[in-house]
C-alpha cells in the first residue's frame, strides 16, 4: 500500500508535470498526456477571468486525475475585497469537499478565514525573488511555492538551500513582462486589474520609444512584449538547482497547445529519470503518444529561456506578439492576373488548409490560409492556392512562414494519447475456485475471488495460452497487463465469461485500492510563534486590498501598510510596472556596458499615452512609471459574488 509522502524535503526527488487546463475537458486531456498535475481556475476569484469551471466539471477532473495518483490545483489567486471574502471561503469548502488538493492563492487574507485543511500553493503573483521571502512563505503554512520566471539558476539554488518546500518553475508559454504581480498599467488606464483576473495586455501593444531629449529611438515597436518561455535545455540543471514542480503557462490556451506541450516535456523529464534513477515521478502510469510532440508547431512568439542562465539580449518579441511560426522559404513567383495562386520555396512539407504568414512591407505581420497546395516539379517548389485573392502586400522575395500546420493540428484533434499503470497479474488456486490478484506499478494490490469447479482441460497447452491471453486484455480499463503468472498445478478448464467477470471484479478493485492508498495531502502548519516577515513596511506593491490581509501582516510584524494599487488611492505618479527587461540594455545604451552613457530616463509612446521608464541599475530593473487615468476613479468597485452553497459536512444533524 502506498504511504503518504512527506510534505517537505521528500518532493525534492520527485519531478511533477504540472500542466494548465481552461476546462475540465483540456484537464483530463492533460492527464492522459503525461501530467502529475493539473492547474484550473474554479467558478470564480481565479487571476483567469475568462477560464472558470463549475464545481461539477472540477470534481470530474479530479475523479480522472486522482485514478493515476496526478493531483488537482485550483487557482483562487486574485486579490479580495472585503465583501468577497465569505464567498471565497465558501468556495474554497466546496472545492475541498470534491476533493481538490491543493489551492493557489495571491491574498494573505485568506490565511486568516476558517478554510478546510487543503495545501496552500503561493500563486506566481506573490513575487517570490528572495530567500528571505521563498522561507517566509514556507513557515506561514505553504506547501509549495511559484519563484519567479526572472530567476536564475544561482538565485534558485540560494532559495533551496534556506527552504524545503516544493519547488514551482514556469518552463514553457507567455512570460509577463513585470514581475508578476507588480503590474498595474491595465488598472491605471482601464480599471481591470492584472491582480484580479482582467488584465488588457498592454504589454503586447506598439510603443515608440524615444531619449530625454526626445529623439525617437525606435518606433511603432511591440517594447514591452516578451517572447515565450522554453526551458526544454534546461530541465536538469533546474531540477539539480531544487525545482521538482515544472509548470507550463496556459489557462487560456486550446486542447491543442496542452496536448502537445504536455507531451514534449513528458518526453522530456522520462529522458531525464531514465538518465538519473534518483529522480522519480509524483503520479503513475505511462502515456504512449499517437503523435509526435513538437514544441515548435504550437502558438508562440518565438522563444527564449529567459534569465535561467543569466540576462540575454535577445528576449524580447519586439516585431509582433503575434505567432509568427515556422521559417518556409521565401515567395518566388505570383499569379499575374487574379492573383490566385502563389509559388515558393520551402523547407516543409506544406498541406492543405496550413495557415501561413509573412511581414509586409511595413514590417506588420499579415496572414493568409492555403486553400489547396501544390508540389511544382520534383523539387521543393509548391505553388499555394488561396480562397481569396493573394494580398497585395505579398511580394516575389517575401519570407513565408507557418504558423498553423493543418495535418498536425487535425492529428490533435483526435484520440492522441492513452496513458495505462502497468500491472502484474497473479492467478492462483483456492479451495472453492480461484484467485486473482493485480499488482500495480506501484506496489498497490487487489485480489477478486472466483468460486468454480475445477475441471481439467483437454488441451493443456491451448487452454494456458488462452487463459495467459484472456487474462491481459485490458485494453478498456487504464491498466496494461505486465506479467501475467499461473501458479496452478494443472492446466484448468475455465470458461470465457467466467475469466472476463473475475478480471473485470480485480481491476475495479484495483482501482478502488489505489483511490484508498492515495493519501489526501494535509495543509501544513505554520511555525509558531508567528514569524517575522522581512519587511517592516509595505507599499501598495504588496497587494494588500482587505482587512484580513492586513491583521495577517500585522501579526507577522509589519507596523505600516499601504493600500493595494486597486483602492484607488494611490493616484500620483507611481510604478504601474517593474520588470528585469529592460529597454536601454536592448539597444545597447546600457550605462553598465557602454562607457558615457546616463541612465537618463527614457519614454514609451502609445498615441496620447505616455509612461516614462526609469531605470534602477542596481537592481537591474527597469520602472514604467505612470499614473491612474480619472476616468479609472469613476469606476465603482464591482466585488465578484459567490453564493457557495454551504460544504456538505455543515448538511450533517451531528
Amino acid at each position: 500500500m502506498n504511504t503518504p509522502a512527506a510534505p517537505f524535503s521528500a518532493s525534492r526527488k520527485h519531478l511533477e508535470l504540472l500542466a494548465p487546463a481552461r476546462s475540465a475537458d483540456i484537464g483530463i486531456e492533460a492527464i492522459n498526456h503525461g501530467a502529475d498535475a493539473v492547474y484550473i481556475g474554479g467558478p470564480a476569484f481565479g487571476a483567469r477571468a475568462q477560464a472558470e469551471n463549475e464545481i461539477a466539471d472540477i470534481e470530474r477532473l479530479v475523479h480522472h486525475a486522482h485514478r493515476y495518483g496526478a493531483r488537482i490545483f485550483v487557482t483562487c489567486n486574485t486579490i479580495l475585497h472585503d465583501a468577497e471574502l465569505e464567498g471565497a471561503r465558501g468556495l474554497i469548502h466546496q472545492l475541498y469537499d470534491v476533493g481538490v488538493d491543493a489551492l493557489i492563492v495571491q491574498d494573505m487574507g485568506l490565511l486568516e478565514i476558517d478554510l478546510p485543511p487543503i495545501q496552500l500553493h503561493a500563486s506566481t503573483q506573490t513575487d517570490i525573488r528572495h530567500p528571505e521571502k521563498a522561507r517566509f512563505l514556507q513557515d506561514v503554512g505553504f506547501s509549495q511555492i511559484v519563484l519567479a520566471r526572472e530567476m536564475t539558476l544561482t538565485e534558485i539554488r540560494k532559495v533551496a538551500a534556506v527552504t524545503d518546500c516544493t519547488l514551482e518553475f514556469f518552463i514553457h508559454g507567455a512570460l509577463c513582462v513585470a514581475f508578476s504581480g507588480q503590474c498595474y498599467i491595465s488598472h491605471a488606464h482601464t480599471g481591470r486589474s492584472a491582480n484580479r483576473g482582467e488584465c488588457s495586455q498592454a504589454c503586447r501593444l506598439p510603443y515608440d520609444l524615444t531619449d530625454q531629449e526626445g529623439n525617437l529611438v525606435a518606433s511603432s515597436r511591440h517594447l514591452l512584449s516578451m517572447k515565450d518561455n522554453n526551458q526544454s535545455a534546461n530541465l536538469r540543471a533546474l531540477a539539480d538547482a531544487g525545482i521538482s514542480s515544472f509548470k507550463i503557462e496556459g489557462r487560456y490556451k486550446d486542447m491543442a497547445y496542452v496536448k502537445n506541450i504536455t507531451a514534449h516535456y513528458r518526453q522530456l523529464l522520462d529522458q531525464i529519470m531514465e538518465e538519473a534513477p534518483e529522480y522519480s515521478r509524483t503520479s503513475a502510469g505511462r502515456s504512449i503518444f499517437l503523435f509526435n510532440p513538437v514544441a515548435e508547431k504550437t502558438f508562440n512568439r518565438g522563444t527564449t529561456d529567459y534569465f535561467v542562465n543569466g540576462r540575454n539580449a535577445d528576449i524580447g518579441a519586439f516585431d509582433s506578439p503575434k505567432f509568427v511560426g515556422e521559417p518556409v522559404g521565401s515567395v518566388t513567383r505570383i499569379d499575374g492576373k487574379q492573383r490566385r495562386w502563389f509559388e515558393t520555396t520551402s523547407v516543409l512539407e506544406l498541406h492543405n488548409g496550413d495557415g501561413l504568414s509573412f511581414y509586409d512591407r511595413q514590417g506588420e505581420l499579415v496572414g493568409l490560409r492555403a486553400n489547396r497546395v501544390e508540389r511544382v516539379g520534383s523539387g521543393d517548389d509548391f505553388r499555394v492556392h488561396t480562397i481569396d485573392a493573394v494580398p497585395a502586400e505579398l511580394f516575389p522575395g517575401s519570407g513565408l512562414f507557418r504558423n498553423r500546420d493543418h495535418e498536425f493540428e487535425r492529428m490533435l484533434e483526435k484520440k492522441s494519447a492513452e496513458r495505462r499503470i502497468a500491472v502484474d497479474l497473479h492467478l492462483a488456486e483456492t479451495a472453492d475456485g480461484f484467485a486473482l490478484t493485480l499488482t500495480d506499478e506501484t506496489g498497490i494490490s487487489a485480489t477478486a475471488l472466483l468460486p468454480h469447479a475445477k475441471e481439467p482441460a483437454k488441451d493443456a497447452e491451448r487452454a494456458t495460452s488462452g487463459l495467459r491471453d484472456n487474462l491481459a486484455k485490458l485494453g478498456n480499463t487504464i491498466f496494461s497487463a505486465r506479467q501475467v503468472e499461473l501458479a496452478l498445478t494443472q492446466a484448468w478448464f475455465l470458461p470465457a465469461g467466467a475469466v472476463n467477470a473475475l478480471r473485470r471484479d480485480a481491476v475495479e478493485q484495483l482501482e478502488a485500492a489505489r483511490l484508498a492508498a492515495l493519501p489526501r495531502l494535509p495543509r501544513q502548519a505554520p511555525v509558531a510563534p508567528p514569524v517575522q516577515y522581512p519587511q517592516t513596511e509595505l507599499s501598495y506593491l504588496a497587494n494588500v486590498l482587505n482587512q484580513k490581509a492586513r491583521d495577517f501582516y500585522h501579526k507577522h510584524g509589519v507596523e505600516l501598510i499601504e493600500a493595494a494599487y486597486e483602492a484607488n488611492e494611490h493616484l500620483d505618479d507611481a510604478s504601474l510596472m517593474i520588470t528585469k527587461h529592460c529597454l536601454r540594455y536592448s539597444f545597447n545604451l546600457c550605462p553598465k556596458e557602454v562607457k558615457g552613457i546616463r541612465p537618463d530616463p527614457m519614454v514609451l509612446v502609445n498615441g496620447k499615452e505616455k509612461l516614462t521608464l526609469k531605470f534602477d541599475c542596481k537592481r537591474c530593473e527597469m520602472h514604467v512609471i505612470g499614473r491612474m487615468r480619472p476616468s479609472v476613479l469613476n469606476i465603482p468597485a464591482s466585488p465578484v459574488t459567490f453564493h457557495a452553497k454551504p460544504p456538505a459536512h455543515l448538511h450533517s444533524p451531528h
